[in-house]
């Protein structure tokens, strides 16, 4: 990817500030391979959720794009997306 929506790299290799990072980006791989999507279909999800946070952290707009993305494909509800994360602490 590139643009705003290019992966942080440092060396060549990705650069993640937790492991929670690499982990949302596993996923979005695993379900766009797992649902025979094309990768766009994620990368254009994830650049309207750039967009419309820019000052959001930039793996908090892949888990925006790929809550969006299973919610729209039916895997979850948005229910349960908001139940689950509530769950979670801050």
């Amino acid at each position: 990817m590139t643009g705003e929506a290019a992966l942080p790299r440092q060396n060549g290799e990705l650069v993640f500030d937790a492991p929670w990072e690499g982990r949302v980006l596993g996923m979005a791989l695993a379900v766009v391979q797992d649902r025979g999507l094309d990768w766009d279909d994620f990368r254009e999800r994830l650049i309207a959720a750039i967009d419309a946070d820019p000052t959001r952290p930039y793996y908090e707009s892949w888990t925006a794009a790929l809550t969006d993305l299973v919610v729209d494909l039916g895997v979850v509800s948005a229910d349960d997306v908001a139940v689950r994360a509530a769950r979670v602490d801050p």
